[in-house]
């Protein structure tokens, strides 16, 4: 409590209920945080503001769980795969680093990509069928942006169709519908948007 005697102790009760109003915890919802620049934790702390003329790297069509999902290519262990990639970025860049194929089993999550089977309209993967396949999207326990990539070749008395999960993939293979092939290939995968999340 203050005693307020003299102009002098008025002033110090002013500032000292200035600061005590600054500290007081923000009650805003969380809509408003959203469209409100100064609530963002990233406001004043060095958040970057994007050019429009930015360079940007073309998102990919892909497939985790069952939904279709977008992600990027940006590193590969293997040179010819990165050419492979670079021309399916249109022309975007899909660097060589070689030491990605000596990342950890335990630190990779899976990548299935078609040989062969359907070829849809919208979209396809880097060898010229359907969309590639992930295991482990965000929000698993499993995820992880470097892939491992294993290549998937439906058998020639298999009837192809598109597969949307790891899951549907793994029980082809059981069925003998098609044949999985681990490839010692690392690819840096990132996912920009996945069931429920998105950068």
């Amino acid at each position: 409590m203050f005693r307020l005697i003299g102009t002098p102790s008025v002033a110090l009760a002013m500032v000292l209920l200035g600061v005590l109003a600054l500290a007081q915890p923000a009650t805003l919802s969380m809509d408003e945080m959203a469209a409100t620049p100064a609530a963002s934790p990233m406001s004043g702390m060095g958040a970057i503001s994007m050019d429009v003329d930015a360079p940007r790297v073309p998102p990919v069509i892909g497939y985790a769980e069952g939904e279709e999902i977008h992600f990027i290519h940006t590193e590969a262990s293997d040179p010819e795969l990165a050419q492979t990639l670079t021309q399916m970025m249109g022309g975007s860049p899909v660097l060589v680093v070689p030491a990605l194929a000596e990342v950890p089993e335990s630190a990779l999550a899976t990548v299935y990509a078609f040989t062969n089977g359907v070829v849809p309209e919208n979209a396809t993967g880097p060898l010229g069928f359907q969309p590639d396949v992930f295991d482990n999207p965000p929000g698993t326990e499993g995820y992880s942006p470097l892939r491992a990539v294993s290549l998937v070749t439906w058998n020639e008395d298999a009837t192809p169709r598109v597969l949307t999960s790891a899951a549907e993939v793994q029980m082809a293979a059981e069925q003998g519908e098609l044949t999985i092939e681990a490839t010692g290939i690392v690819v840096n995968m990132p996912f920009l948007t996945w069931l429920g999340g998105q950068r």
